[in-house]
């Protein structure tokens, strides 16, 4: 650390500033219900104020830390938001659920509309899909003869976890801008974790949970249809309903691939390497969600109310994702981070635990995935290398972590109980421990792929 552009040169006033930005945050947070942006953005001018603060270096840190990470992730959290809003529109929601459901079953509803929350977490939000999904999960429930919880149970889980750790998905996208992640290879490997933990969430809700909790289906939904769109208009064919989900997924994979195997300046890699650029590959994902539109009223839409949606819902990521990046910066900045690296070489901790424990703090605290993935990711950045951590694997253990447990202070943890009709006590069995056994499951094959040197 160069004295000439420390934030502080005090381990002990850095350690004191760091604890001091950690717990204000989330008093502000708990106790005084401030949003998160002020939240977070008030402890941090009031860190710069500490006596042994260098002001001017502790401006450019906020400035270089907050610009940067804006400016690699921003243009793609709004195209994510976009996408989002036209999967909603044009009902490729429902084909993609349909299809699910006609590989693995009707009889097999609970394991069919996990693995649909699996493939939806990546582009939707999960309170948005678990609206457009909640007349299916009583209809299937009333038809199977089951209570809601067996059925509902893993959706809930799996929409969660997909949504916390796999980009193109904004929060896990804006953790490894800030973390400086391959997204590539965080989206190969944190789709694996997340399969072991919402087929882990499933486990939990038909088997275990489910049949405990004695909540019937409603009637208002019983022997419903299928989801359609809210227009009447049929949903699109299946590859375009899946079309623009994995043509961005499978152009950013590819990049990374690339840039293992191939050498510099190979056509290939170098086409690659730009389609693959998450901006490029969302754009494309974003045209072809657009080609599924059907109407002068859709087509206008697509170019007004989609997008002041998406930028309405975009402005919290992107506010926080660059305070995320600031206050790594500044941390950079400081001696705190190597006494944390000092203190779990000393304790023989392993080191992927740092920011699990981050992440199920943040989450818990704020009742937000997307706070407790790039809170994590924006403590542990500056400590990467004296953890001997990867930043992959630093960014899905704490993107596994931010998602144990969604419980009363959680908006989704409402929209779930509220909707199948549970009890908030039952709603914490249910829901509270799918996530808690889908985050843990998750977690350890993150584990297992650091141990292996895979991530």
């Amino acid at each position: 650390m160069d004295p000439e552009t420390a934030v502080t040169t005090s381990s002990a006033l850095a350690l004191v500033g760091f604890l001091g930005v950690v717990a204000l945050l989330l008093f502000l947070i708990a106790r005084w219900r401030w949003h998160v942006f002020l939240a977070l953005l008030v402890p941090l001018l009031l860190f710069g104020l500490l006596p042994g603060v260098q002001a001017n270096n502790f401006i450019d840190a906020f400035e270089a830390g907050f610009g940067d990470t804006l400016g690699s992730i921003g243009v793609v959290i709004v195209l994510g938001a976009i996408l989002a809003e036209a999967l909603r529109h044009t009902g490729a929601i429902q084909t993609i659920t349909r299809s699910v459901v006609a590989v693995v079953g009707k009889q097999r509803m609970p394991l069919a509309l996990t693995l649909t929350g699996f493939v939806l977490g990546v582009a939707i939000f999960s309170d948005v899909a678990f609206v457009i999904l909640n007349p299916l999960v009583h209809s299937a429930a009333a038809a199977m003869g089951v209570r809601v919880g067996v059925v509902s149970i893993g959706l809930v889980g799996s929409l969660q976890l997909t949504h916390a750790i796999v980009p193109p998905t904004p929060g896990p996208l804006a953790a490894a801008a800030v973390i400086g992640a391959d997204i590539g290879k965080t989206i190969l490997c944190g789709s694996l974790a997340c399969l072991v933990g919402s087929l882990a969430s499933w486990v939990w809700g038909q088997f275990i949970a489910g049949p405990r909790i004695d909540v019937a289906p409603s009637e208002e939904f019983a022997g419903a249809p299928d989801p359609v769109p809210a227009d009447g208009r049929s949903p699109p064919g299946v590859f375009m309903s899946y079309a623009p989900i994995v043509a961005p997924v499978l152009l950013i994979s590819a990049q990374s691939v690339a840039q293992i195997f191939l050498p510099d300046g190979h056509p290939v890699r170098t086409f690659l390497v730009f389609v693959g650029w998450p901006v490029v590959a969302l754009g494309l994902g974003l045209l072809l969600a657009f080609a599924n539109i059907r109407g002068k009223e859709q087509r206008q839409a697509a170019t007004g109310a989609w997008v002041e949606e998406a930028l309405r819902i975009s402005a919290m990521i992107l506010v926080v994702t660059g305070l995320g990046g600031a206050l790594s910066e500044i941390l950079k900045g400081t001696p705190a981070v190597d006494t944390i690296s000092v203190f779990f070489a000393t304790h023989q901790l392993p080191a992927i635990l740092l920011p699990f424990v981050i992440g199920i703090v943040g989450n818990m605290i704020t009742g937000s995935t997307t706070v407790g993935v790039i809170t994590a990711a924006a403590l542990v950045a500056p400590a990467l290398g004296g953890l001997n951590l990867s930043a992959e694997a630093a960014m899905l253990s704490g993107a596994s972590g931010s998602v144990i447990v969604k419980y009363v202070n959680s908006s989704y943890f409402w929209v779930c109980t509220s909707l199948t009709g549970m009890r908030a006590g039952q709603g914490m069995i249910a829901y509270g421990g799918a996530t808690l056994v889908g985050g843990l499951f998750s977690f350890l094959t993150v584990w297992l792929l650091w141990l292996a040197g895979v991530i």
